[in-house]
């Protein structure tokens, strides 16, 4: 059968690849075209565009780049009515998306959701156009089931395929890891700014202050695949830091604490168990657009799932020199970082095991076959 698969941002391209391994042991005569990015272009299938090409962060972004968003609109609704799929899964993503979604469904294509849009998070009116586009909804937040109940809509939780990912990944040893990067012994401070331009640009900087009083730690930075070293050197000037591209699972696991831009990358960190400071700050304009219409309390995943403030969060106009020091000397202290251990242990039973993307897999194929 043949599989339309469109992913934005590493997390999608990640989770993706994931999916079409499971796809391809289902259907071994699976015809796969995506969306993605490297890791998905790895497992097989057709890349049609990498999503570092549509890397938009933001209102104004996506505003000063409306036409070529609306390009990429055009041609991915060109490209699906000439490949003709017997179904359609969308990753996340919802800006691009709902609106595919929409098209596809008044074509008659199938359609399948695997994470869902965050409507939990903000203009919760969307979901009846999800209940009008997507035939079946793959979950993978627990409180995500009630909120869709709440609208009639019946949505399977599967897990989070985070917990797979983290499990199956091949691990390498601390030593070595060391020797092959030049690194030294001294316990290791992972910074994760994200993996935009924008987010990048704005929390970089401040992340590196800190090296100033804390010459007794290795500060290291997690490269983005979607970016160059070149991009990053601004912001490190002469600084001694270490960068390492494309490997932020293996530097998380041998890190004493991070500082991590909201996201995903959030619980990732929570789920190596490391001790983290979440970080967000975005231009001016899009901080104060999202501020009115997000009625959540936080804005990481980790305190989220959890209904409580496990990880402190600087936000805006919170994410100073300043702030930041006092809350890396927090993580640093040993009675709190046992009571995170303790949380994060929480949070991973709450997300249920392993097997996210075999359950979707299984359902996609199988509801296929029974047509």
């Amino acid at each position: 059968m043949k599989y339309y698969i469109i992913a934005g941002e590493a997390s999608g391209d990640l989770h993706g690849a994931n999916l079409m391994k499971q796809l391809y042991k289902e259907d071994s005569s699976a015809e796969i075209r995506f969306w993605g990015g490297d890791l998905m272009e790895a497992v097989g299938g057709t890349l049609v565009t990498h999503y570092k090409e549509r890397a938009f962060m933001g209102f104004i972004e996506v505003i000063m780049n409306l036409s070529k968003v609306l390009g990429f609109i055009k041609f991915c609704k060109k490209d699906i009515a000439q490949f003709q799929p017997d179904t359609l899964i969308f990753i996340d993503n919802s800006g691009f998306n709902l609106r595919i979604a929409k098209w596809a469904k008044a074509q008659n294509f199938s359609t399948n959701y695997y994470i869902s849009p965050q409507v939990w998070a903000s203009r919760s009116g969307r979901v009846k156009d999800i209940r009008r586009d997507i035939d079946k909804l793959f979950v993978i937040l627990p409180f995500e089931k009630e909120f869709y109940k709440k609208y009639d809509y019946s949505v399977e939780f599967v897990g989070h395929p985070l917990i797979d990912a983290i499990a199956d990944r091949t691990q390498v040893g601390e030593a070595l890891f060391r020797e092959t990067h030049g690194l030294g012994n001294k316990p290791i401070i992972a910074l994760l700014p994200g993996s935009r331009k924008q987010e990048i640009a704005k929390m970089l900087s401040v992340m590196l202050s800190l090296m100033d009083d804390f010459e007794g730690y290795e500060f290291v930075i997690a490269g983005a695949p979607s970016q160059d070293f070149s991009f990053y050197k601004q912001f490190i000037g002469d600084r001694k830091v270490g960068f390492i591209n494309n490997n932020t699972y293996d530097l998380l696991s041998i890190s004493f604490a991070a500082l991590v831009g909201s996201g995903t990358a959030t619980l990732e960190t929570a789920l190596f168990k490391v001790p983290q400071v979440v970080c967000y700050k975005g231009s001016t304009i899009s901080y104060q657009i999202a501020k009115r219409i997000i009625t959540l309390k936080f804005i990481s995943l980790v305190n989220l799932i959890m209904d409580k403030e496990v990880v402190q969060e600087l936000i805006q106009n919170d994410f100073t020199k300043k702030k930041l020091k006092a809350a890396f000397l927090k993580i640093l202290d040993p009675a709190h970082r046992e009571k995170l251990f303790e949380a994060y242990f929480e949070l991973e039973t709450t997300l249920g095991g392993k097997g996210a993307s075999s359950k979707v897999a299984q359902q996609i194929v199988a509801g296929l076959k029974a047509k």
